[in-house]
């Protein structure tokens, strides 16, 4: 089914995929369940997935199950009892928003983390149950792509030719397929993160809370959350750089990590002790755009609308984006132009309200001064339906009425 090496031609039928993450293997997932065939171009030499923790949404679940893996998807997720903010500073709970049963009743579905590997490996698996309609090739970076009326030829890094009905382009932030239609220059938001996974073993007893905990503070957040039945944990911290930052990933630097969080009470600086090594992201997202399809190619997950991960709603988006597009092209039929027309109109501005929102949270959170002590009173008590009430557009999407 993976082909190390060798490219093998796509049948005339194949839409082809630019890319193998989560949004493209749930692309080829909704692509094949509309009926067509797919052929995915990963540019890794194996499908995998490489980050750490991720944390699901109803909406996300909503979009498994509509791909048909949803339950194994389920089975790998450790589900919380609350999402939960703290402020960093003086230790005070500032937000508790339960997920419990009254969550689920709401939403139709729970709130979950998980590892990003773990959602892949259902993706993959729900792909392989479909080996007779998608193809995986690997080693292939798609740099090109010409299109005529009646199909698509992608160009790969070595000039082979991959020719197709039309092209998705999942190849993420940094995509070859978005550069050659579109060009918009990244914007670099200055904010670096720090992702590790650490082993349960040794993590401070007062920190195992079953939530993705956020800590507040000043430029600057830290998150934590239980993988993997809780046999480990990610924690994810956030600062403002004091330099020029360029945008990519490294390695890390605890010394570097331990300048940002000198304003931090002692509960939440414990966890910069607990990774073992780090890595480095500096973020960037870009302006959302009006046009991501363009006659026979389209863009979807971070190829269409990159965002930064205050609302935890990347892969997530990605999801939601790879159903829509095969609802669209089932109920344009063969018309692929006009459902990838369709596909967009249905996304672009749902899509930008979560880019422009996410950059809004990430300012709440790293609010200082009297921002802070206003963050903290506008949200102290709140019921829980106030906050569900304020998340129905973000979670309450459905897959009936995503066209």
């Amino acid at each position: 089914m993976v082909d190390n090496g060798l490219v093998r031609a796509a049948t005339s039928e194949s839409v082809l995929v630019a890319g193998g993450g989560i949004g493209g293997l749930a692309a080829a997932l909704a692509l094949a369940r509309a009926g067509y065939r797919v052929k995915v171009l990963e540019q890794s030499a194996s499908i995998g997935e490489i980050g750490a923790g991720i944390q699901l949404g109803p909406n996300a679940f909503s979009a498994l199950d509509a791909l048909g893996v949803g339950e194994r998807a389920r089975a790998r997720a450790v589900y919380t009892d609350r999402l939960l903010m703290m402020d960093a500073v003086d230790q005070s709970e500032v937000a508790n928003v339960p997920v419990g049963e009254g969550f689920r009743r709401r939403f139709g579905n729970p709130y979950a983390v998980s590892h990003r590997a773990d959602v892949h490996l259902s993706l993959v698996e729900g792909v392989q149950a479909h080996a007779d309609a998608i193809e995986l090739v690997t080693s292939t970076r798609i740099e090109r792509v010409d299109q005529d009326g009646s199909g698509v030829r992608a160009i790969d890094q070595n000039g082979a030719v991959h020719c197709g009905v039309a092209l998705v382009g999942c190849d993420g932030v940094k995509s070859a397929v978005r550069s050659q239609y579109v060009n918009d220059p990244v914007r670099v938001s200055g904010h670096v993160v720090y992702r590790a996974v650490a082993d349960a073993h040794g993590f401070p007893a007062d920190l195992k809370l079953n939530a993705p905990c956020l800590w507040a503070g000043p430029d600057c957040h830290l998150v934590h959350y239980p993988l993997r039945g809780g046999e480990q944990y990610n924690v994810v911290v956030t600062f403002h750089s004091r330099k020029a930052e360029e945008w990519g990933v490294t390695d890390g630097s605890r010394d570097e990590v331990l300048t940002y969080f000198t304003d931090i009470g002692p509960r939440p600086r414990r966890l910069l002790d607990m990774p073992k090594s780090w890595r480095r992201w500096a973020t960037a997202d870009r302006e959302p755009i009006a046009q991501w399809s363009f006659g026979r190619v389209t863009l979807l997950g971070d190829a269409a609308h990159p965002m930064l991960q205050y609302l935890a709603q990347g892969a997530c988006m990605a999801l939601e984006d790879a159903v829509t597009l095969g609802e669209a092209l089932r109920q344009e039929g063969r018309d692929i132009g006009r459902a990838f027309t369709r596909y967009q109109e249905a996304r672009v501005a749902r899509t930008a309200r979560v880019v422009l929102m996410t950059r809004e949270m990430g300012r709440i959170y790293h609010a200082k001064g009297v921002e802070r002590l206003v963050r903290n009173d506008l949200w102290k008590d709140r019921p829980a339906e106030r906050y569900y009430d304020s998340l129905e557009w973000l979670y309450g999407w459905k897959v009936e009425s995503c066209l």
